[in-house]
């Protein structure tokens, strides 16, 4: 009996200097697979050399794309089946179509796009092109995650859950000057570090039945969600001051808890395969697509687009947290 050769897919990877665009070399890596081409205005990008020192570099997206546009019409055995992407939110949508009409699948980190019509437009060119979006929903492969939907499926679907999520990330000066603190290029930072927790609350709980906004600044945001399954007090901030004292104390900048019926979820470990395991799935024909991002997207669009309202006795995590 023969067993047919796996063919290594070869990959393109665009915002190579990007914060997130090592995960996706250790991925691609991981996965068997060959990173060719990367691309990024910045040259800071030696951490190439530690996954994919022979991959070939460039700063200028025009050089770049005649480049990938020469292997796919040369049959060169380099001819890239996936561009990675990890640019600013803001570019995604462009360089997703990029991708699609290069003749290549996309695999896209978060948020897929800003703004939910975008999806749309997609949608027509994958149909044109017989290409694929694929995108990065990590979460919904956590294991405590996948746990707790197990455990969501048995109960009777009449039951709604008492959620409070908060997530904060500390993040220096450096942020609100960077592109991550223009809201037209980031989406805000609701967008910006909530878009998978939103995902991953639609995943779990089903459709999104009321949004209120109670707090949004560029640093810190809150709200009430309600689902199918879920009302969910959110509370999400980039500063420092935010996190807990005896989490600080510990030398923690980083602060997630998610209770569901006051039952505290833990998932602070078990992050660091998810990239590999979400490119697992990719490759096997079972990623995520536009469909799949498209409630997380309108979520945060509506978010960034709310008026604020009074939080009440409706919203009280605020002052929880700053406890």
């Amino acid at each position: 009996m023969s067993f047919g050769v796996i063919k290594m897919k070869k990959f393109a990877l665009i915002g190579a200097a990007g914060y997130i665009a090592p995960r996706h070399m250790q991925a691609i890596k991981a996965t068997g697979n060959e990173l060719v081409a990367a691309l990024d205005p910045n040259d800071s990008v030696g951490i190439i050399d530690s996954h994919f020192p022979d991959a070939d570099f460039f700063t200028e997206f025009e050089r770049f794309d005649r480049h990938l546009d020469r292997l796919r019409r040369s049959g060169s055995e380099k001819k890239v089946d996936y561009v990675s992407i990890c640019s600013p939110n803001y570019l995604h949508d462009s360089h997703m179509r990029f991708a699609l009409r290069s003749g290549a699948d996309a695999i896209c980190e978060k948020p897929l796009v800003l703004n939910p019509w975008n999806i749309d437009g997609l949608i027509d060119i994958e149909r044109d092109t017989g290409r694929k979006v694929n995108t990065i929903l990590q979460l919904r492969l956590h294991p405590a995650i996948c746990e707790l939907q197990d455990r969501i499926l048995t109960e009777p679907k009449e039951k709604k859950y008492e959620v409070d999520l908060t997530y904060i990330t500390s993040r220096g000066h450096w942020y609100l000057q960077s592109w991550k603190g223009d809201e037209k290029k980031s989406g805000g930072i609701a967008t910006n570090i909530g878009v998978h927790f939103f995902d991953m609350l639609h995943f779990l709980f089903g459709r999104l039945q009321d949004i209120k906004v109670h707090l949004s600044e560029d640093t810190r945001a809150a709200g009430y969600l309600e689902y199918e399954r879920a009302r969910v007090r959110w509370f999400l901030s980039i500063d420092i001051n935010d996190v807990p004292a005896q989490v600080r104390e510990q030398g923690q900048r980083t602060f997630r808890s998610i209770t569901v019926d006051q039952q505290e979820i833990e998932f602070s470990s078990g992050f660091t395969d998810l990239h590999t395991r979400s490119y697992e799935e990719i490759i096997a024909g079972r990623g995520f697509g536009l469909e799949e991002n498209r409630v997380a997207i309108e979520t945060v669009s509506n978010i960034r687009n709310a008026t604020l309202q009074s939080g009440g006795d409706q919203h009280p995590f605020v002052l929880k947290v700053k406890q």
